[in-house]
């Protein structure tokens, strides 16, 4: 069982956070867990860590608010409009700001506006324009979300090596996500050279920072050895923080790390528990993975139905278990029908979801 797997290439992951400000990246086909017979088996080597989820829209004003408020500067009416969904009226007092004291944090706010059309039409290039002022004067928040436009030619010419110098500033400047994102591109080694020790240096200053993205990051690297020595322990350490963050992958990793005793004490019922939870957010590994918990009755009673509840659903999702499959067929006529009737309300959401 693994997490989701890295894009295919970097200039695929520049396409997913490109459009930093405006929805999240489209979620990775996971791998497969192992079959009932053999629970105890320890299982598949962790994958890279998933490419990085978009900023959603607002991120970077508020961070430039949080900014004004440590440095002693006068309240921030602009932002406090922004914030109340009054944009237009943020609009004219980030101006006005900007007009009368060039105020650096008003430019990215006026970005912030334009690039996601808060009560005005949206205008790349305006925003960018914006963007790029503030950058130009040192703003970290700028500087990441002119990094986007430029991976994804919002704006402007797609420009990937102004992108990643955009990103190394920030980075530096404490941004988090910038420094988990350059890392997922060292990482992956298309649009920079691939460096798993420069990867896992920026995963984790962002761990450290808080980031689930990156402790999740990382933990896959020091479970390979990639960059880092291996260190199970310190692999599982890292789930754990993710996985409490509410990190869907790190939930599904940290319950296998549990279930097997890998780097951490063997817990078969605190494994169950973030499986379940895993499961129940539509992670199809995790969905297979507690049933076969559920066939074999470990970490919780045998439940036979739900067994075959989870099993169809993870199946319809892509991850087929021929060992659930007899399992299921074993099964009295009843059971499977209940089983089956158990997953029918998650296998319409799957089909629909296709459609």
């Amino acid at each position: 069982m693994t997490a989701h797997r890295l894009a295919a290439t970097a200039l695929v992951v520049a396409a997913c956070f490109a459009a930093a400000l405006l929805a999240p990246a489209a979620a990775q086909t996971p791998a497969h867990a192992p079959s009932p017979s053999q629970p105890d088996k320890p299982l598949a080597k962790p994958q890279k860590p998933a490419p990085p989820k978009s900023a959603p829209a607002g991120t970077v004003a508020p961070a430039a608010a949080s900014a004004s408020a440590s440095s002693g500067r006068e309240p921030d009416l602009a932002f406090g409009a922004f914030q109340r969904g009054y944009y237009l009226t943020a609009l004219a007092l980030a101006t006005r700001r900007v007009e009368e004291i060039s105020d650096i944090k008003a430019m990215t706010l006026l970005g912030e506006i334009y690039g996601n059309g808060f009560g005005v039409a949206r205008e790349d290039q305006k925003a960018a324009e914006w963007y790029k002022l503030a950058a130009d004067r040192g703003d970290r928040e700028a500087m990441f979300a002119l990094a986007m436009f430029r991976l994804s030619g919002r704006g402007g010419a797609v420009n990937r090596e102004e992108a990643i110098k955009l990103l190394a500033g920030a980075a530096k400047l404490g941004h988090v996500a910038a420094a988990y994102d350059l890392g997922l591109l060292y990482l992956e080694g298309q649009l920079l050279p691939q460096d798993q020790a420069r990867a896992a240096e920026l995963f984790r200053g962002a761990a450290q920072a808080g980031s689930p993205e990156a402790q999740y990051a990382l933990a896959t690297l020091y479970k390979d050895g990639h960059g880092v020595p291996q260190d199970p322990v310190q692999a599982a350490r890292l789930l754990a923080q993710a996985a409490l963050a509410d990190n869907t992958d790190a939930e599904l990793e940290y319950g296998i790390a549990l279930f097997n005793g890998t780097g951490v004490a063997k817990d078969e019922a605190a494994a169950a528990v973030l499986l379940r939870k895993a499961a129940h957010k539509g992670n199809p590994v995790a969905q297979n993975r507690l049933a076969n918990l559920l066939a074999n009755g470990k970490g919780v009673p045998a439940d036979p139905v739900q067994a075959i509840k989870w099993h169809l659903i993870a199946k319809a999702a892509g991850d087929a278990d021929p060992g659930l499959d007899n399992f299921m067929h074993g099964q009295k006529p009843d059971v499977q029908a209940a089983g089956e009737k158990a997953a029918q309300p998650w296998l319409e959401a799957i089909r629909l979801s296709h459609s």
